[in-house]
């Protein structure tokens, strides 16, 4: 479903060029749950952004489902993104002024729609938020508000989930909760990619890659 040829990206600073991605080959099979595992700045965040069509390479060939990312143009690419991937952060990335109804509709694009109304309700007692709706990010505890992003990421029915460090800001109770909603995305048959520098996420791999300095080790053992 993914496959990353010879990926390379360097990030050119003023003490010289940085190796953030070196020579990444790399196969993903649908309906796989893999985890990223290394320390702060081993690379994980970059690998998943430049997958996510977020982040261009310096080199080399991204293609999801034999699309290839970064051959589109800038208007395509995001079409795919947001027809095909949801996102899942550490930082929440909810917008502070919008309410927890209106940060899962973001990703429908058309607040007004009562269909989608519909669909953001659903997701938002789902992930048991029921009474929460009209609530901004700065009244919900951490666990809402990363329970709010994953309704969010799986407002259009991805296929895909990315999540970068989505348990780090969370305590041990709401970190579990959130991998297990992870899981259940991945049992329905989506595929779950998800970086950390922990060890929760492990158990509900199909695969653990590990990356130090901006390379694979043993990418292919579970």
């Amino acid at each position: 479903m993914i496959c990353l040829k010879n990926v390379v990206k360097t990030y050119r600073t003023r003490r010289g060029d940085v190796e953030a991605l070196n020579d990444i080959n790399l196969r993903i099979e649908k309906g796989e749950f893999v985890v990223f595992c290394g320390p702060s700045g081993c690379g994980k965040t970059t690998l998943l952004m430049t997958i996510a069509a977020m982040l261009h390479p310096t080199s080399g060939i991204v293609s999801v489902e034999d699309n290839s990312l970064y051959a589109m143009s800038v208007q395509a690419r995001a079409k795919f993104r947001a027809e095909n991937i949801g996102f899942v952060f550490q930082m929440f990335h909810l917008v502070p002024y919008l309410n927890v109804m209106e940060n899962v509709l973001l990703a429908g694009g058309a607040v007004s729609k009562s269909n989608n109304k519909a669909k953001a309700l659903e997701l938002i007692e789902k992930f048991g938020l029921a009474g929460r709706h009209y609530h901004k990010p700065a009244e919900l505890s951490a666990g809402e508000k990363q329970r709010t992003a994953i309704a969010r990421a799986l407002f259009n029915r991805p296929k895909i989930i990315l999540a970068d460090e989505p348990t780090g800001n969370l305590d041990t109770d709401n970190a579990s909760s959130v991998l297990g909603y992870l899981s259940e995305f991945h049992k329905e048959g989506g595929t779950v990619i998800l970086a950390t520098h922990g060890v929760e996420a492990r158990r509900f791999a199909d695969r653990i890659i590990n990356l130090r300095n901006g390379s694979l080790v043993n990418p292919d053992k579970p």
